[in-house]
């Protein structure tokens, strides 16, 4: 089977499964997504769910941000990890929100990914799931399982970015990167996980991936 046979197919086991999924992190806007995501970084979702109620209570805009204190920030997102890297980012790509687009959260990857803290993988989030544009952010979760079905190499999430853009339709590559994720965190997870009787993993993965799975249990 080849890889677009095989993308083809998993696209539409994921549409059984999942024909309809909303973005897992809260937010209200481009601007609380962004935060989000930044906050979820080396964190679960379901962690950072639970801070930025509070954090966004506090300030939801680039304006009410910036005139947080960083202490404040920073007890804030402690629990996510990296607090004070993502306290500073986070106020920092507030003050510049303002300062060069008009409190604004821009529409492109270059200058997403010019802003503190926001890399290619948190641009590529907010430009498909806040503004709609093709985009298809790789996470641990999608690498492992692209690497996982023969996808991809697996060597870096720019190869896999590189080859997953290839394979998918590119308008759905926003749905299949949540489906993505959706499907390793309930069927798929990266240890413990038999191969042999996975509904992808059992017919995608080659028999050497899955004596290598095997032999990590």
């Amino acid at each position: 089977m080849t890889r677009a046979e095989k993308a083809e197919r998993i696209r539409k086991i994921f549409d059984s499964l999942y024909p309809e999924l909303e973005v897992p992190l809260r937010h209200e806007d481009p601007y609380t997504l962004l935060v989000a995501v930044l906050l979820s970084a080396q964190c679960t979702d379901v962690r950072v769910n639970e801070i930025t109620p509070r954090l966004f209570a506090k300030a939801c805009t680039p304006e009410a941000m910036a005139g947080l204190p960083l202490a404040e920030i920073r007890r804030i997102v402690t629990p996510c990890g990296l607090g004070p890297q993502k306290a500073k980012a986070i106020r920092q790509l507030s003050k510049l929100l303002i300062a060069e687009h008009g409190g604004r959260v821009p529409q492109s990857f270059e200058s997403l990914e010019a802003l503190p803290g926001v890399g290619h993988k948190t641009a590529s989030v907010v430009m498909v799931q806040a503004f709609g544009e093709p985009a298809f952010p790789v996470d641990t979760h999608i690498h492992r399982l692209a690497a996982r079905w023969g996808l991809s190499s697996g060597r870096n999430v720019v190869h896999t970015e590189r080859d997953l853009k290839s394979l998918f339709p590119r308008q759905t590559w926003g749905r299949v990167h949540l489906q993505f994720i959706t499907f390793g965190r309930e069927y798929c997870p990266a240890r413990g996980h038999d191969l042999s009787t996975c509904a992808i993993c059992s017919w995608a993965a080659t028999k050497k991936r899955i004596r290598h799975e095997a032999q990590k249990r």
